[in-house]
């Protein structure tokens, strides 16, 4: 199924039922009084996370949703049916916001949540409503109100504890492969990695994370070049950010250290509140250098980097149990000083 992360719809809630103005008319009953019923109400609309329910593609083919509207009311006091309400299914984790206003009207965490968007319109009230000692015999009646519609936009930010960062083919893919059952597809090519993919690190048997691995920015992306900054959203929800660095890249004349700021630049473009999240730098294929602790001193030292260093090689899984453990007591300490 294509990943799609984001979507722009309108919703138009059903209106009202009308209103009637009628009178009784049966055997012996020649000056029968007045009784129009009331007309329904108008479907609403409303949102609802689903855990089952993966990508935001449904929205992108299928732009107008209406529910349905209330029914007329009737002769003898009878009211007209409500509308049937329509409730739309999304994914956890997505953010609906109202376009003119830029409000956000949703921000769904847990499947099941369920939010009404638009409310239907009242019905229409009948001429019984209207008789009166001075007014026997009304022929008043009110028509139903329209129903709410709203243009939204709907953007999935997916659910992840730490979030994966770095430039095409430093290795993100092939670190979750081993830290996760997740296989996203791994090749010695850029951008293979074309759509977000998430990954649960299994710590032991009470503990575990969710890893995000997002495709891999270039410099540029901001002004769009590589698949730009449409998937830094991904990131948003993230405790932690993971830099990968390849240490050991296929064209020599690539360093390391001008890769590591052209990447930092981009996500200062994109977000400062993403830029200033908590970042640890992870030297990556560290089983294809003799001196690792040579090379880790000089990126340090270049980079001006003082934060966490971690050496890993994700394709053999060295210093990855390490860097996991490492992972969930930061994530612990972060729930705690909530």
């Amino acid at each position: 199924m294509k990943f799609i992360d984001e979507a722009t719809i309108r919703v138009f809630a059903g209106d009202g039922g009308n209103g009637i103005a009628s009178f009784r008319r049966e055997k012996y009953e020649p000056m029968g009084g007045p009784n129009g019923g009331d007309g329904g109400k108008g479907g609403s609309i409303y949102f609802e996370a689903d855990e089952n329910v993966n990508t935001l593609i449904d929205y992108r083919f299928v732009k107008n949703y209406r529910a349905k509207r209330g029914e007329n009311g009737g002769s003898s006091e009878c009211y007209g049916a409500r509308g049937d309400e329509l409730v739309l299914k999304v994914p956890v984790g997505t953010v609906i916001t109202e376009k003119q206003s830029e409000r956000v009207l949703a921000d769904f965490e847990v499947s099941g949540e369920k939010l009404l968007v638009a409310q239907g319109g009242k019905g229409g009230l009948g001429n019984v409503h209207f008789k009166s000692s001075t007014n026997r015999a009304p022929r008043q009646c009110t028509q139903g109100e329209p129903g709410e519609e709203f243009e939204l936009y709907l953007e999935l930010k997916v659910l992840a504890d730490v979030g994966l960062l770095g430039m095409p083919n430093a290795g993100k893919s092939s670190f979750i492969r081993s830290v996760s059952a997740a296989k996203p597809k791994v090749a010695d090519y850029p951008f293979t990695t074309l759509e977000p993919n998430l990954g649960v690190v299994r710590v032991d048997h009470q503990k575990s994370f969710v890893i995000a691995d997002i495709p891999g920015l270039i410099e540029g992306a901001a002004e769009g070049h590589g698949l730009g900054h449409q998937f830094l959203r991904h990131l948003d929800r993230t405790k932690l950010l993971l830099h990968i660095l390849d240490i050991a890249p296929f064209d020599e004349s690539v360093n390391p250290v001008d890769e590591a700021i052209a990447i930092m630049g981009e996500l200062k473009k994109y977000s400062e509140e993403l830029f200033n999240k908590s970042r640890w730098l992870i030297l990556n294929k560290m089983d294809l250098v003799s001196d690792i602790e040579k090379i880790k001193e000089e990126i340090i030292k270049s980079l001006e980097w003082d934060g966490k260093v971690f050496c890993i090689s994700a394709i053999n899984g060295q210093g990855c149990k390490e860097l996991t453990y490492a992972i969930m007591r930061h994530i612990d300490n972060s729930k705690k000083n909530e």
